[in-house]
């Protein structure tokens, strides 16, 4: 192991560890505090960014979507702590649908290219897991 990747998260010199850690890290408690916010709205009004093509589909009401959406984003939050490698993948795939949703509203294109951006973000967090959270094999001792 090379000594850059020995040394503290904290004090590392690699600056593409840095931005494993920094993506990580946002990755984990931006969702947790968006899906927990799902349940009470002091950030908006969240039940306005479901398509109402979508409101339809879903059972119960749009705010009853939203609880369900808290939850997706709550666990994808706690998947990409734990294990990064799954969860930014988990938390693009997500994105990518949300995008879509958005997409499908009019006025609300801003928000679909600002989660674009967040999409491509979780995708290079996905790629930087792949060498700063190698996989765990079941019995090793790593």
């Amino acid at each position: 192991m090379t000594t850059q990747l020995t040394r503290s998260r904290l004090t590392t010199a690699d600056p593409a560890q840095q931005a494993f850690w920094l993506l990580r890290t946002v990755f984990t408690v931006a969702p947790i505090v968006f899906g927990l916010d799902k349940f009470a709205n002091v950030l908006t009004d969240w039940p306005q960014y479901l398509a109402p093509w979508i409101d339809r589909i879903v059972p119960g009401t749009a705010q009853q979507a939203m609880y369900a959406v808290g939850v997706v984003e709550v666990l994808a939050g706690v998947l990409v702590a734990v294990a990064p490698r799954i969860g930014a993948w988990v938390v693009a795939a997500w994105l990518a649908g949300i995008i879509l949703n958005l997409l499908t509203i009019p006025g609300f294109y801003d928000v679909a290219l600002r989660d674009f951006g967040l999409f491509v973000a979780a995708v290079a967090l996905a790629r930087l897991a792949v060498r700063y959270a190698p996989a765990r094999h079941v019995g090793s001792h790593s």
